[in-house]
């Protein structure tokens, strides 16, 4: 039976509460020990629900300190770069939350330093861990849906106006000069992004050839909160994906695999898929999935493939920076949007059939008449990998 891996977390609030979860049911099974916390404000015990480990708000130090062997990363999105460098530097893994950067230049920077320096990185996307994912892949492989002819994926979510105040950097494109492209895209609904590309076998940089995007926001913000994106492949096939945090109603989010003779929908943060395909009746499947914190653990114990690994996440971090280079998101008028006092938030009306139809029909807004939206913001069809 091997030691159990060493492990701190840098950031334990917020989504960093989850990570504080998982780390403890990991350590109940005697796969790691979580030996600090890095917060700028120390926790209190009764914040953490126990017996404290050692805390500091110097992450290097605390690193040094604790002889980590793992430093899970789940900090504001402009400090992911150099906090996965400071780890990478000392020896120690990592796992680091999505999106990985705010930019192409920081996530080459980090992915870089950290091939670098030897040490394995794991990215923070859930959704890869499903054991649903490689299943789908073979389905398409196998020919059981026809042709592979595209994919679609849509996110309908509900945040109110306290969301987008909840840390500094929450709801912005830049910050002291800084990139953040905090949108719905790259952030809260990002999986959607990625989950999509993965199925489609597109997930390095270079497996991009083109961009197109329509950024909206109906609430006061800076970065986006109702947009869309389609991407070319090199495989031939594209990939739109619509979102929103101003839907009618909260919806689960879904990737819809578009093949010749067939469709599979992949509700991805339940592990379930529909297949249906001409000739058969409809069947559906329920899959497991594998924590990324315990497949990092398995990789540097037992030598288990990675999941997520850098390089895997360069198509998507190839959308952040189209995003991120894009005019600034426009406001869409206030007749489009109409606020529920009882919920304090942001609807925008017929916004959830539009998601739906844009991962159906692979369109953008624009294109699917709503007359909120300007036309697409369209790129050079090469988008360079660099």
């Amino acid at each position: 039976m091997n030691e159990p891996l060493s492990v701190v977390l840098a950031g334990a609030r917020g989504h960093g509460r989850w990570h504080v979860a998982n780390i403890r049911r990991l350590q109940d099974e005697g796969l790691v020990r979580l030996a600090g916390i890095c917060e700028l404000t120390p926790l209190t015990e009764e914040e953490f629900g126990g017996r404290l480990p050692e805390q500091s708000a110097d992450f290097g130090a605390l690193l040094d300190s604790t002889g980590a062997q793992v430093a899970v990363i789940c900090t504001p999105i402009p400090t992911h770069t150099d906090l996965a460098l400071a780890a990478a530097r000392r020896g120690v893994h990592i796992l680091l939350e999505k999106p990985p950067a705010p930019s192409y230049a920081e996530f080459r920077r980090m992915a870089d330093g950290v091939a670098e320096a030897g040490v394995a990185c794991q990215i923070g996307f859930q959704s890869l861990g499903s054991h649903a994912v490689p299943a789908i892949r073979e389905l398409i492989g196998q020919g059981a849906i026809g042709e592979l002819v595209g994919l679609g994926g849509a996110g309908a979510w509900v945040r109110d106006e306290a969301y987008f105040r909840r840390a500094p950097w929450a709801g912005r494109r830049r910050l002291n000069g800084a990139d953040v492209v905090d949108g719905v895209l790259t952030n809260p609904l990002a999986h959607a992004v990625a989950t999509a590309l993965a199925l489609g076998g597109t997930t390095r940089a270079e497996d991009v050839t083109g961009i197109e995007t329509e950024l909206l926001r109906a609430n006061d913000i800076e970065s986006d909160d109702t947009s869309c994106v389609r991407i070319t492949t090199g495989r031939g096939h594209r990939v739109t994906v619509a979102a929103t945090l101003c839907a009618e109603r909260a919806g689960e989010p879904y990737v819809l695999v578009h093949g010749s003779r067939g469709r599979i929908t992949f509700w991805y943060k339940q592990d379930r898929v529909l297949l249906q395909r001409a000739g058969h009746g409809p069947e559906e499947y329920e899959y497991g999935r594998t924590d990324l914190l315990e497949n990092l653990v398995a990789h540097l114990t037992r030598g288990a493939g990675l999941l997520v690994a850098p390089e895997e996440t360069g198509a998507f971090m190839k959308v952040v920076e189209t995003i991120r280079r894009a005019p600034d998101p426009a406001p869409l008028p206030p007749t489009a949007w109409r606020r529920i006092p009882a919920e304090n938030r942001r609807a925008v009306p017929g916004v959830d059939g539009l998601v739906a139809a844009a991962a159906d029909t692979l369109s953008l807004y624009s294109e699917l008449g709503a007359p909120w939206a300007p036309a697409a913001e369209h790129l050079p069809k090469e988008v360079s990998a660099r």
